[in-house]
C-alpha cells in the first residue's frame, strides 16, 4: 500500500478532501492528521479490525488504552460520562485544545477524551460520524510526529492517507488527566502546564 499525501490550508482546509478522508475511516482505514500538538492516526473506535490494525502499525501495547476525538460538546453525552464541577470546568476553560480527560463511563469502565482545536481535525472528526481515536501517528516508543515529514518516516505504505497542514502550533502533546475519582492525577504533562490546571482548583475552592 501507498500512502497518499494531501496538502490542506490549517485555516481553510479543503473540505471535498476531508470528505475523502472521512470516506476511508468509515471503510476501515487508517488517516493520519494534524492536530494542535501533535500528528495522530485516526481509526473507526467501533470498527474492532481497524482498532486492531491500528494497534499493529504502531505497534502498541495491547494493554494501553486509546483516546477518543471529539468536535462538538454534545457527543460527550454518548459516552454516559460522570461529571464533576472541576472536570466541568476544565471543558469550559480548554476545549478545544490540548486536554485529554479520563472520565468514568458506562459501566464503570474509564475511557480518555479529547476535543483538538485545529480546524482541520475538528472538521475532519464531525465528516467521519463515528467516534474515532487517534493516538500520535508514529511507531510507539518514537517522538510524536510535529510535521508529516515525521508521520512519513514512521509510517509510509503502512497507512491510507496523511493530511498534511504543516507543522503543528504547540511543542508538546496534549495534558492527560485523571478526573475518574478525587483528587485528580495528571497522567502526563504536556501542553497545558500543571500550574494552570492548579489555578483551576484553586479558584473552585472559593465558591
Amino acid at each position: 500500500m501507498k500512502t497518499e499525501v494531501i496538502k490542506l490550508n490549517k485555516q481553510k482546509p479543503d473540505k471535498t478532501i476531508l470528505k475523502k478522508a472521512a470516506k476511508i475511516i468509515k471503510e476501515g482505514g487508517l488517516v493520519a492528521f494534524p492536530t494542535e500538538t501533535v500528528y495522530g492516526i485516526a481509526a473507526d473506535f467501533m470498527n474492532k479490525k481497524a482498532i486492531q490494525k491500528l494497534y499493529r502499525v504502531k505497534k502498541r501495547p495491547k494493554d494501553k488504552p486509546l483516546t477518543v476525538h471529539i468536535s462538538k460538546f454534545d457527543e460527550l453525552a454518548e459516552f454516559d460520562c460522570e461529571m464533576n464541577l472541576f472536570s466541568k470546568t476544565l471543558i469550559e476553560k480548554f476545549w478545544p485544545g490540548p486536554l485529554t480527560l479520563v472520565f468514568k463511563a458506562k459501566f464503570g469502565e474509564k475511557i480518555g477524551i479529547r476535543m483538538p482545536s485545529s480546524k482541520i481535525a475538528l472538521e475532519f472528526i464531525s465528516l467521519c460520524k463515528t467516534s474515532i481515536v487517534a493516538p500520535s501517528a508514529n511507531i510507539s516508543g518514537n517522538c510524536p510526529p510535529r510535521e508529516a515529514k515525521d508521520v512519513l518516516k514512521d509510517l509510509d505504505g503502512k497507512i491510507d492517507l496523511l493530511l498534511d497542514g504543516g507543522e503543528t502550533e504547540e511543542d508538546a502533546e496534549s495534558t492527560v488527566i485523571d478526573v475518574s475519582a478525587f483528587p485528580c492525577r495528571i497522567l502526563r504533562r504536556g501542553a497545558i502546564k500543571p500550574g494552570r490546571i492548579a489555578d483551576v482548583g484553586r479558584r473552585l475552592q472559593h465558591f
